[in-house]
């Protein structure tokens, strides 16, 4: 099998996707990951629409663009976890697997006996992967937690959006659940960690991983002005609180991305925007003097960026090695010659669709290349094929536990 995790079997509790995304990580890496879901409902998710994927005839299915963001390559199965029966099968499965991935508030898998304590005991070599809003310690553990509310309470939202004496000022939140995304991006690297880990010790372990920890973490060197400073960071829009010119600027025809990252960028820059005289400027010289005079220098460059059209300003910064780009919608992102270069989009085969587009993992191994086949799976879809192939049930057991309600 391809990606260097294909030893390795996952079970995944969660839903929504902060976990779920470390799950489809785990599985674009090459392990076996099976999700369980609530009969007949499942993964909160699946009803996240629209839009709904369409099939071959323009027709909605029941399957949510939302679901398939977070679900690729893994298997479903349906467990009722509120019966007895169906904790059962649940502890069978952690048994069997190598990690175990939830999302549930604080204690609530521990009051049906599935909670680390009570699985560790089973299979001694399991890491148990917890993702909550606060963690599982602390005055708000208990306290339910979603990205957008961790978004506003850790900060982002305070450095994200227009300066308030702008027009469109105010808080804004990211357009994409980033916390949710991140905390899925540390509990993966937590995941492998616990796993090589266990390579020496033989023993699994319990990981914690909380949406707030993780938005005041990717605070990043935001945290570190204020640490230093003892002043805190306010909204720039789209400036950079330490490096200028590093924003947007309008042209004759659009907007444009300008990052200087150092002092060379920025004469090269002047030398192409024939505007040298800035880069001579004491005021301008260095990247601390440009941030210090930011309110003179921006003006300057707005005017000089108005005399070209965006394509000019793309052409001939790109020919001086000056980082710069266009502003993108979602469609042409996709038509980038680079992003269809590199395959970021994938098809494949659905049972409901036929085919399904989807976004491909941006991870490149050289010696356990990722091979992705499987598509996100509808509701219940490895039932049967779990329950037989994993935990030797009979079909005559497999359909007394669907007529109870179990599965």
């Amino acid at each position: 099998m391809a990606g260097p995790l294909s030893h390795i079997r996952v079970l995944d509790l969660s839903r929504v996707l902060a976990a779920p995304w470390t799950g489809q990580n785990l599985a674009d890496l090459g392990a076996e990951v099976i999700k369980v879901e609530r009969p007949k409902s499942g993964d909160d998710s699946r009803a996240f629409g629209p839009p709904w994927l369409k099939d071959g005839a323009g027709r909605d299915t029941t399957e949510s663009a939302y679901f398939l963001a977070a679900n690729r390559g893994k298997k479903s199965i349906t467990v009722n976890l509120s019966k007895p029966e169906g904790q059962n099968i649940v502890r069978s499965l952690a048994a069997r697997c190598d990690v175990l991935l939830e999302n549930y508030k604080f204690g609530d898998l521990a009051r049906y006996g599935l909670g680390y304590d009570d699985l560790e005991a089973l299979n001694p070599r399991l890491i148990y992967c917890s993702v909550t809003g606060f963690g599982h310690s602390g005055p708000y553990r208990e306290r339910p937690g979603y990205d957008f509310m961790i978004q506003g309470m850790g900060g982002l939202m305070s450095i994200t959006g227009e300066r308030d004496d702008l027009p469109g000022g105010g808080p804004q939140r990211v357009g994409v659940p980033i916390v949710d995304i991140m905390t899925g991006m540390y509990a993966t690297i937590a995941v492998c960690a616990a796993l090589a880990h266990r390579e020496k010790s033989g023993v699994g372990q319990h990981l914690d991983l909380a949406l707030l920890d993780t938005q005041v973490a990717f605070l990043a060197n935001q945290a570190m002005n204020y640490l230093a400073s003892g002043e805190i960071p306010g909204r720039l829009g789209n400036a950079h609180p330490n490096i200028v010119p590093y924003q947007t600027f309008k042209t004759r025809d659009g907007d444009i991305i300008l990052a200087c990252g150092n002092d060379n960028l920025f004469n090269k820059f002047c030398e192409v925007a024939g505007c040298r005289h800035l880069a001579q400027d004491a005021r301008f010289a260095t990247n601390g003097k440009r941030v210090e005079n930011r309110a003179a220098l921006v003006p300057l460059l707005e005017g000089v960026f108005k005399s070209r059209a965006t394509r000019e300003w793309v052409e001939a910064l790109e020919s001086a090695g000056v980082p710069n780009g266009p502003i993108n919608n979602i469609e042409q992102v996709f038509e980038e010659p680079q992003v269809v270069a590199r395959g970021m989009r994938i098809e494949l085969d659905h049972p409901l669709a036929g085919k399904v587009p989807l976004v491909a993992s941006p991870m490149r191994f050289s010696a356990t290349p990722l091979k992705c086949e499987a598509p996100p799976p509808t509701l219940g879809q490895h039932t049967d094929e779990i329950l037989r192939g994993m935990l030797r049930l009979s079909d005559a057991e497999i359909a007394q536990l669907r007529a109870e309600g179990v599965v």
